[in-house]
């Protein structure tokens, strides 16, 4: 089933007009398909998972940029790096990030389906050897990279250091110490822009599927995790 139609027939969740009104109002039918058909923006190739305003207050691109993450109760300020990667990258480039966690890694997984009104469910997994993660995360590579309404976060809460891969599939790195992990992506030649935008910082459309969502049970069953 191709993108328009799992956003016709199955989820369609959009990321809040930043002014109140939606670049997708008023759109012909035709308009629509068009731009839901775009994946491709110059030498960036987006996966089906999200795509940008109609208006493209956004234009996907790959990059990485610096920022942090304040802690409301101590107001600890904690180092993160985020990415966007080309779809042609982005799930090896995901696993790659582990390496630097360690070799027993806790795993969350995040999920938003039957959550059309926003908000969603973080699922708690504890001490898995990381080798066998990324095996059983090879066999869901299809879902975990075009799921709109599936993210995972993997940590070390020893060290302590997270990588997630969005429900927009961003690569986020929380840490004090980020040098191992701006190494490889400097292996995947992804260029530093510490003024890039990513795709969710403005209007933004989500597709998901039946299928993705059954997909999402059989994983959570494979890491052994109850609701």
């Amino acid at each position: 089933m191709g993108f328009l139609q799992r956003f016709l027939k199955n989820t369609f969740r959009d990321g809040a007009p930043p002014r109140g009104r939606s670049s997708f109002e008023n759109l012909s039918d035709d308009q629509l398909e068009a731009h839901l058909g775009v994946s491709r923006y110059g030498e960036f190739l987006l996966t089906d998972a999200v795509r940008p305003s109609y208006d493209l207050q956004v234009i996907p691109r790959a990059g990485s940029r610096h920022d942090h993450y304040q802690d409301r109760e101590t107001g600890v300020k904690i180092p993160v790096l985020m990415a966007a990667a080309s779809k042609q990258d982005i799930f090896e480039l995901f696993l790659d990030l582990l390496d630097p966690l360690g070799n027993e890694v806790d795993v969350v997984l995040e999920t938003s389906h039957s959550r059309n009104k926003g908000g969603h469910q973080d699922l708690y997994r504890e001490q898995i050897d990381l080798p066998v993660l990324k095996s059983l995360l090879y066999d869901f590579e299809e879902m975990l990279s075009n799921d709109g309404c599936t993210g995972i976060a993997v940590l070390n809460p020893r060290i302590p250091l997270e990588v997630q891969f969005d429900e927009h599939k961003l690569l986020i790195v929380y840490g004090q110490e980020l040098g191992e992990f701006e190494e490889v992506l400097e292996r995947y030649s992804l260029p530093n822009r510490e003024n890039i935008r990513f795709i969710t910082e403005a209007e933004h459309v989500h597709s998901s599927s039946d299928e993705f969502g059954d997909q999402f049970e059989q994983l959570k069953f494979r890491l052994g995790i109850d609701d």
